[in-house]
Order: C-alpha cells, then structure tokens, then sequence
C-alpha cells in the first residue's frame, strides 16, 4: 500500500503528502543546486529523518522507563560532499532539558541512538556524528 503520494510541482520543487493523515510537506532544491531554497530539500530531509528517528526511539524508550525527556531539542547539520554529490556527515546534538536526569538514565537513553530504523538504514559511509548535552 502507498505510503506518500508525490507531485513534482516543477521548479524543482514536489509537494509530498503522508495518505494516512494528509499532512504535506514541500521540498525545493537547494540555492546551491540550482533551486530556490524556499523549503527542505530533499537532503535535509535525510538529516532530518536521522535526527527525528533517533529522537523517536529515545522518546519510546523514555517513555517505558518513566524518564521525561519532553523539551529535547536538536541542532542537525548536515555536511554535504562532492563527486558524487551526496550527503557525508549528519552531526546531530541532543540538548536534553535540565531535569537531574541520573547516570543510568542518560545511558539507558543514549544507548539506544544507533539501533532505530532510520540509521540502520542509510548507507555506512555516513557519518554519523551524535552528541548529548545533559
């Protein structure tokens, strides 16, 4: 079963929409490859989907240990290479909210990082590059 409907809108842009709940997202290539740069491209969306798979995982195994960690919040930057062209390095800092989180509530949280679908996914010439701020 389709999972995202796209259109490319031309312009080097598409609008892709989830069927299951109708949101849309927009993607523009970048200034740098000849697109407007008004929206993500789809290379952000790759930094993106990194970042928010791992905060995904961390959430639900928070959540199963009864470990707030409501107001994380991301800084991803994505390194781009050339020939080929292709996304080199994601660097993704969690900064985690100032709740006395104990040592082994940081580990637990940390160690699942690397083992969500998303960075078992991608190629393994990227690097990952992952930092927590407690």
């Amino acid at each position: 079963m389709t999972t995202i409907k796209t259109k490319y809108l031309g312009g080097l842009r598409t609008e892709n929409i989830h069927l299951q709940s109708g949101a849309k997202i927009i993607t523009d290539a970048p200034c740098d490859n000849r697109g407007k740069g008004e929206s993500f491209s789809p290379t952000d969306m790759l930094a993106t989907a990194l970042g928010n798979c791992i905060m995904t995982i961390m959430g639900i195994k928070a959540m199963d240990n009864n470990i707030d960690i409501e107001g994380t919040e991301l800084d991803i930057t994505k390194v781009m290479a050339e020939n080929p062209r292709r996304v080199a390095e994601v660097i993704i800092e969690f900064n985690f909210p100032d709740k006395g989180y104990s040592d082994d509530e940081k580990a637990l949280i940390e160690s699942v990082a690397g083992t969500s679908p998303v960075p078992l996914s991608v190629h393994p010439d990227l690097k990952q590059t992952i930092t927590f701020n407690w």
